[in-house]
């Protein structure tokens, strides 16, 4: 079993299940997975090795078709598999819970910034800018985001792979307040990247895409500048569509 777990866990976490990272929180939350892949694979190989056991130990031979002889309850063995999985459960929830309150530690550099989602179109808000509004995302690098998440219509999902956070947008209405309705995330990694909803949200869910762009401190203030100018000339009558 230790064997067939060793050799399983070395194929699985090889590969790269998750692409690129580009974010604080990104290493924390693939760890966890390849964690997780190897707990899986222990416990898959008891069961693929009791139950090859089982077939050939236990197996009819030729001929015999009488009944299995009737055979009591085995506590020892129920104890070992009410035990083990325990074990392994409690792991895996004090783990997580670890790394969740790691990847959830708030800065107190924290840029504020508002996601508001509708079918189907993302919007983005950055208060610290007189709330300046944008269809395109721009965030400096290595600066935390605290994000404030509002859906106006139906249950919408904030995904940027490369971040690996995923967090639904869900409409608030009665019981609203307790809505969990935000989080951190540090992008470490210049470059543009896509914002994908994740939650089927209408007919033109596969189009509700946007685009995220992470530049150095110094050009997100030369793009806050050029928006904000923008929306001067327009009068403060639109919104800005974002671009570099």
């Amino acid at each position: 079993m230790l064997a067939l777990t060793v050799v399983g866990s070395v194929v699985l976490v090889q590969f790269d299940w998750f692409g690129d990272a580009a974010s604080e929180e990104a290493p924390p939350i693939d760890t966890l997975f390849d964690v997780m892949v190897v707990l899986s694979t222990f416990v898959f190989s008891i069961v693929m090795v009791m139950f090859g056991y089982a077939i050939w130990k236990f197996r009819a031979r030729p001929g015999d078709e009488s009944d299995g002889a009737p055979i009591h309850g085995n506590t020892k063995l129920e104890i070992a598999w009410t035990v083990i999985p325990t074990i392994i459960v409690l792991f895996g929830a004090g783990y997580s819970w670890i790394v969740l309150d790691d990847i959830e530690a708030r800065a107190d550099d924290a840029m504020p910034l508002k996601v508001t989602a509708q079918q189907f179109k993302w919007t983005f808000e950055y208060p610290e800018a007189d709330g300046l509004r944008s269809d395109e995302l721009h965030v400096p690098v290595d600066r935390q985001l605290d994000v404030q998440l509002e859906a106006l219509d139906v249950v919408h999902s904030f995904w940027v792979p490369e971040w690996r956070i995923k967090r639904d947008l869900v409409p608030a209405g009665e019981g609203g307040d307790e809505i969990d309705d935000e989080f951190v995330v540090t992008p470490n990694e210049e470059g543009t990247f896509s914002l994908v909803c994740t939650e089927l949200c209408g007919l033109g869910h596969t189009t509700m895409r946007a685009t995220v762009v992470v530049e150095s401190q110094e050009e997100f203030d030369q793009w806050l500048d050029d928006q904000a100018q923008a929306e001067a000339g327009a009068g403060g009558g639109s919104s800005a569509a974002g671009g570099t």
